[in-house]
């Protein structure tokens, strides 16, 4: 790749990796936000789900409109967005405003998302530059969540205003290199017979409620009855959906992209990934924090190691991919994360940082071989054009599994816990929520070992090319 091609990818990559770091940051910031604004626990608790619910809400929507109004408008539209409003949490005095400020941040994120992903697999050609190119992308976008954990916990200590401010600089540096490096192919022509409208308000209310529905799950105070119904709602909406784009002539999402069992089995496993890995996060945070009584900035640094995909992704991954093939690369990183979360659930309250290193290292390389791996599976055989909705299925998959990651510990976490205070229940609680990421982490081995059987049973290269 030459210089230029080098500069369009660290333009794409700073913005995923602003993105992550966006969000570590802001976990780590809560508590001072809390103290500074008098927040109430739900106000807290719903500070984070604002924002799960504009990015997942939108994200399908997000990566269709990048097929069809062209990909570099969204870009350099919506990260515009993210810039102002993550300004405005920085400025907000009241709960309300840092809620309407996450929503929209997370809309924002959930156009610039999948834009920025279908540029990387436009502006590189299919082959060893892509596989490079997603290396790098993916390696910075685990890299900024990791990194941001210790971030996060700097900037808190200056004040919780700079977890937001910080992006807004970061975001400008990005804004002003993006305008005369990415280019497009331009929007689409305006599809005869207008935009799917009804298929784009069935799908983000639908999305919204099912999203919506899973932040329900982690307060079991909130009543299973509404639950219930949140749920029931998001799928009859789904459902009419589904109908509307059996009809249409121009449909949002084509249903026959849900054929390709790359895709499918690529976006199943992320889901499962990102909610093994959001559930042992969370709860390695207690135990950390409230366990053992360690600062942010001292947890951050204790899962700083997991940021070695930063380094790893885009050096190693892409030879490992060239050599063996995407899948069992992918295979190999989601069997080093089962191991770690294993190595994880005997954890005592006395354990050393020597104890726990073994996981953070092993989750460190499940990240490097996996992230990239699942771009590159998501986008597999998928025609160009529809790249922006593959890239908006995968994420969306990723935000719902973080969100149903952190609901299933947390219910489990609670139930275990009962009405008990000592450390010791504590401690035990988390033992028993640990099984979950484990869990987890063992289904998507086994989603991803049938993909390993169908390029097994594929015909010869030769075959496919002629």
């Amino acid at each position: 790749m030459d210089v230029r091609a080098w500069s369009v990818l660290l333009v794409l990559a700073g913005a995923i990796f602003l993105e992550g770091i966006d969000v570590a940051m802001l976990n780590v910031a809560l508590p001072a936000i809390r103290a500074d604004l008098g927040l109430s626990t739900g106000m807290l608790s719903g500070v984070v789900s604002a924002y799960v619910l504009g990015y997942g809400g939108f994200m399908l929507l997000g990566g269709r409109t990048a097929d069809l109004l062209g990909r570099r408008r969204m870009f350099l539209t919506w990260l515009t967005i993210f810039l102002v409003f993550s300004g405005l949490g920085g400025l907000a005095t009241e709960g309300w405003m840092l809620l309407v400020a996450r929503f929209i941040t997370g809309v924002a994120a959930a156009f610039m998302a999948p834009a920025g992903l279908a540029l990387v697999t436009g502006n590189f050609p299919e082959g060893p530059q892509r596989t490079k190119a997603l290396g790098v992308y993916a390696g910075t976008a685990a890299g900024g969540f990791s990194l941001g954990l210790v971030a996060g916990g700097l900037l808190t200590s200056l004040g919780w205003r700079w977890v937001f401010f910080a992006p807004v600089a970061l975001s400008a540096v990005i804004l002003l290199a993006a305008i005369p490096l990415l280019k497009d192919s331009g929007p689409r022509e305006r599809p005869e017979g207008g935009y799917d409208l009804a298929g784009a308000f069935s799908i983000t209310g639908a999305m919204l409620l099912l999203v919506y529905g899973v932040v329900r799950l982690e307060h079991p105070g909130n009543g299973a009855a509404g639950t219930l119904a949140v749920f029931a709602a998001g799928l009859l909406l789904l459902t009419a959906f589904i109908a509307i784009e059996r009809r249409s002539a121009n449909p949002l999402v084509r249903l026959g992209i849900l054929r390709s069992g790359p895709l499918v089995r690529a976006n199943l496993g992320a889901l499962l990934f990102l909610a093994s890995f959001a559930g042992f996060q969370f709860l390695a945070t207690l135990y950390l924090q409230e366990v053992r009584g360690w600062s942010t900035l001292q947890t951050g640094l204790a899962m700083l190691v997991i940021g070695i995909d930063t380094v790893l992704a885009p050096t190693v991954t892409p030879r490992l991919v060239n050599r063996f093939g995407n899948v069992r690369v992918l295979f190999g990183g989601l069997v080093l994360a089962a191991v770690a979360y294993a190595l994880f659930l005997p954890v005592g309250p006395d354990w050393t940082y020597a104890a726990m290193l073994p996981t953070m290292i092993l989750l460190g390389l499940a990240f490097s071989l996996t992230y990239g791996p699942l771009t590159m599976a998501a986008t597999e055989g998928i025609e160009e054009h529809e790249h922006g909705l593959a890239s908006g299925l995968l994420y969306t998959a990723m935000q719902f599994g973080t969100a149903l990651g952190l609901s299933a510990v947390t219910a489990v976490n609670i139930a275990a816990l009962g009405a008990a205070t000592t450390p010791q229940a504590e401690l035990d609680a988390l033992q028993t929520a640990l099984i979950v990421p484990a869990a987890v982490a063992v289904a998507a081995v086994v989603v991803i070992a049938f993909g390993l059987g169908a390029r097994t049973a594929a015909p010869a290269p030769e075959t496919v090319s002629a």
